[in-house]
């Protein structure tokens, strides 16, 4: 690269010659480079490429779905690149396809288990925010996905931002269909607990019901989020450090 010198600085294209401005070495230009895409998209030493750019859409889209279905509970959760992570973690599921060639591999085929364990906040994880043992459920039959909290002491069990009042235990129950881009969905909360409580709460069951899974892949999420009480009003803290939401189960289905 080479640094544009004078007193008039340009950004953009100019006759193969790219000219922009990074923050630590001002204004720069390089060549353009790179490959024709006629090349890329037929010629047979490109074909690895097209395989992976067909698998990387196909895990994006996969990705969307699975975000757009827990939305609602994500909103006040997910940290700024859940997206790429999630996307990251599709790629995954779609190389565990043992089925179809490279290319052709699919979310549908692979091995959807994989993504068990997944948050959708990278900085306010689960497990460093609630400590209280759980178990999950998710019944394909008759479409119950559960999360059940035994009793438990809030002041002992949950790691609180400062500010924060009370918490809600959420959940979240899906039955997604990646192929036709649908999915059905159902969330859950409890009430607003206090977190520095030092009484034992009792039994915490959330249940969703979303129907018969069928061969498509289910599930279930599980998290937390703080509030604050204010003259009577419970206020969201929307605070990325705390706030949680966990994929805790999967059922990948299949025939």
């Amino acid at each position: 690269m080479a640094r544009q010198l004078g007193l008039i600085k340009l950004i953009g294209q100019m006759g193969g010659v790219s000219f922009y401005k990074t923050a630590q070495d001002g204004f720069l230009a390089r060549q353009k480079g790179g490959v024709n895409g006629d090349r890329i998209k037929n010629s047979p030493e490109f074909a690895r490429t097209r395989e992976n750019g067909s698998e990387f859409g196909r895990a994006g889209e996969a990705g969307k779905v699975l975000r757009t279905a827990f939305r609602a509970l994500i909103v006040n959760t997910a940290d700024s690149r859940m997206a790429s992570r999630l996307t990251g973690e599709m790629v995954k599921v779609i190389k565990a396809d043992a089925t179809n060639v490279r290319g052709e591999r699919n979310v549908i085929d692979g091995e959807t288990e994989l993504l068990r364990g997944f948050e959708f906040n990278e900085r306010g994880k689960l497990n460093r925010t609630f400590f209280a043992p759980f178990t999950t459920t998710i019944n394909r039959q008759t479409g119950m996905l559960q999360v059940e909290i035994p009793a438990f002491v809030p002041g002992n069990m949950i790691a609180a931002p400062q500010g924060a009042t009370h918490v809600r235990l959420v959940a979240g129950g899906a039955v997604v269909d990646f192929e036709n881009e649908d999915y059905n969905v159902i969330t859950t909360a409890t009430e607003e607990l206090p977190v520095n409580g030092a009484a034992q709460l009792p039994l915490q069951t959330l249940t969703t019901l979303v129907g018969p899974g069928g061969v498509r892949p289910m599930f279930l999420v599980f998290g937390v989020e703080f509030y604050q009480l204010v003259n009577g009003q419970q206020y969201s803290l929307k605070n990325g450090a705390y706030n949680a939401l966990t994929l805790v189960a999967v059922d990948g289905g299949g025939a």
